[in-house]
Order: C-alpha cells, then structure tokens, then sequence
C-alpha cells in the first residue's frame, strides 16, 4: 500500500444547536486593559461572539477536513483542522509522504519530525499530528478495527468523560443551576474555568473563590470539581488563588502559568495544596520530560491533536506511568485521546475531558458523534478512528489547496 494524494476538504452546512458562549476565560493577554475587556470570543479587544445565534436557530458552519489517499482504495480522514495547519503539510510535509507506506507510521512519524529543525514545537508539530492521526485511520480501516484495538485496548467497555464547561456563565445562579443539571445527567466531575486573573486585583481574586465556592456548595462533595486558569495568572497569584480555594476540595488547578515556566510551576506545586495540572500547550515526549523532571505537575494533560498525534501520545503515557503522573489528554477533539485513553490501564488514564458547548460544534459533520451518556462514553465500533462525514449534514463540500 502507497500514499497516492494528500488532500484538504472544506465542508458548509447550517448547524442546528445552541452555541451558547456566554463567558470567556481569563488569558495571559489580561494583563493588559484593552485585552482584558474583550468579548466572549477572547480573541481581539472588541471581539465577540455576539453575533451568533443563542437559540436553535440554524446558523452557517464550516470545517476543514485532511484526507490521505492510498493505491488501495483507503482514505484516512481527521477534522477539523486550522487552515495553519493545513498549510503546512502541503507546503513542507507532504513531499515526504506521496509514495510512502502509510502504515509505517513510527517510520513517517520520525521522517516528519526530522525535516525541519523547527518541526519539535508549535503549528508544524500540529500539522504533524493530524497527519499521524489520519495514518492511524488508514491502519484502523485497513485491519478492519477501531484503532483502540490496534493500540492493546479496550482496558475498559466506557470510558468516565468530566464536563469541561468552557464558554459557560460564571454568575451564582447560573453556575448552580448548570452543576446540578450536570450532577443529574450522570458526570461525577465538571470543570470550570477562572474569569479574572491578577490585573482584576483583589475584586477579581474574591470572585473567583466564589465561583468555586458556589460550585461546590451546589455540587455537594461527591463530584469532583476542577479549574482551569489558562495560562492567565502568575506565580504569587496562583500561590494565594489555590491557598483559598483548597478547603473546597478541587480535583486540580489547570494550567494557571504559561507552559514554559518550568520552574515556577515546581515552585507552585511546593506551594499549592492543591493537586496542579498542565500540558496542553506542551509538545512530544521530550517536552513533557522536562515538565516532569522539574516537578512541575501532578496531572499531565497532552493532546493527540497538538503533541505528536496518537503515536507520541501513546509514548508520553508511557513516560508519564513512569513517573506515577497520571494523564488526561486535553480534549481539543475527542475521538483520538478516546482511542488512545481506552486502550490504557485506569490507573494511568481515569479521564476523558469533554468540552460540552465546543464539542458540539466541531462534531457537527460527523457521522459517529461522541457524546457522554450517564457521564460515560462508550467505545467506538467503527474501523479506524472514526471521523468519517455525515453527507446528510454538508449542504456544500470543496476541494482546498492551502499552498497557493
């Protein structure tokens, strides 16, 4: 079997939902007024998602799917993807994969990441990880199996999936409101995300211990509860946030420095009573190496879609059981970190992050769609990862060429 064509679909539809983004994360980017009085969207001073629908009116959606070819008729598919990434495969990865075995994917996988010297870390190691994802469908098809299987699973019939509650409203009522309608659909976890950072001074410290507060006055002390500052705080910040916030009892704090300061993160994790988790916006194995030699984390949260694919994942993990750090990849998408979840030992991956209102969205073109029930998500049956296209849901379907 050879790779014959790499190819980039974009598909439109109309998407019948609620995109309800009623509230944004605090962000490095806070540090600054301008940025810190941004919209929902986060993105720009001024930006927001006010322009979207909050109902079930139906509304324009778009996505950007990878598509490998092969001489045997097989087709690995992964989407959505950013145009950036997208644009670098077909203008640097691509010449190393036409005529090439797609099932030697340890084999392509190091040809990708020895090409550039700038491949180890950001959207040339993301565009690398769709790849590797894609191939690993065209392994999954080719077998006949769900690539859980390729991978030594199931470990497990479902997996236990925590509601990550991104975009959701932050003022007292509609948190508890929100918890307890969760609580009763079956998830035994929920995690929120912090609104104010250190440039909202001690207004903004106080909110935030009320919000967790709140939660778990709502929630009672049989769910657990997690938080995610996003890069937004800094060391003494985060010192005194997780300080209060500990007779509450959360699960962890997530990612309250930015990624790089290694030694501040130990210096929390000396400080904090509170169980730290990072590594989102980390890269391979040899990034989080560095994370756990310096003691920097007690929950490691790398994603499929960013760090390396399924194939670097699955070795992160093994480094992480290593080191006694558990891993609950971060759930940019879902279908890849479940594959890669289920076929791994509880003791090491107790967790599926689920993005409620996002996942939603980015599954909309899907024809197997992940979705909790009772705060567990069952395995997939379908050969191959599983991103394969609802044609009933694509009103208008193009082929792109990010090169030109």
């Amino acid at each position: 079997m050879k790779i014959t064509n790499i190819r980039f679909e974009r598909v439109e539809g109309l998407f019948i939902g609620q995109w309800v983004v009623r509230e944004r994360q605090v962000g490095a980017l806070d540090l600054y007024p301008e940025y810190r009085s941004r919209g929902v969207s986060g993105d720009v001073p001024g930006g927001t998602r006010n322009n979207v629908p909050q109902s079930h009116e139906p509304w324009p959606i778009s996505a950007l799917y990878l598509h490998i070819d092969t001489d045997d008729g097989l087709t690995g598919t992964f989407g959505g993807i950013e145009p950036d990434q997208a644009f670098q495969i077909a203008t640097r990865i691509k010449p190393h994969l036409i005529g090439r075995d797609p099932l030697a994917t340890e084999r392509l996988w190091d040809v990708m990441a020895r090409h550039d010297r700038h491949a180890r870390r950001g959207h040339l190691m993301m565009a690398i990880s769709a790849v590797d994802i894609a191939l690993w469908d065209i392994r999954g098809k080719a077998a006949g199996l769900p690539v859980y299987r390729l991978l030594g699973g199931p470990t497990r019939e479902a997996i236990p999936a925590y509601a990550s509650c991104l975009g959701m409203p932050i003022d007292a009522e509609a948190l508890t409101t929100r918890a307890q309608s969760l609580k009763a659909e079956g998830f035994t976890a929920l995690k929120w995300f912090f609104r104010y950072g250190p440039a909202d001074g001690r207004e903004g410290l106080l909110k935030n211990v009320a919000m967790v507060r709140t939660l778990r006055e709502a929630v009672g002390d049989d769910v657990d509860l997690m938080f995610d500052a996003w890069m937004g705080w800094d060391l003494p910040y985060a010192v005194e946030m997780c300080r209060r916030i500990a007779p509450y009892g959360p699960r962890w704090v997530e990612e309250p420095l930015a990624p790089d300061r290694l030694g501040a993160y130990a210096e929390l994790r000396r400080q904090s009573p509170v169980p730290i988790a990072s590594g989102e916006h980390e890269y391979t194995r040899w990034g989080f190496k560095a994370l756990l030699d310096a003691g920097g984390v007690d929950v490691v949260q790398a994603d499929s879609d960013w760090t390396g694919g399924i194939s670097e994942l699955v070795k992160i993990i093994a480094l992480c059981s290593a080191y006694d750090k558990p891993v609950v990849p971060h759930g940019h998408s879902v279908a890849p970190g479940l594959h890669v979840v289920a076929a791994q030992s509880p003791a090491v991956c107790p967790l599926l992050e689920f993005l409620l209102v996002y996942l939603e969205q980015k599954q909309w073109f899907h024809q197997e769609r992940i979705t909790p029930v009772n705060g567990m998500v069952a395995l997939p049956q379908a050969p191959g990862v599983g991103v394969s296209l609802d044609e009933s849901r694509i009103i208008e379907r193009r082929e792109v060429h990010p090169a030109l």
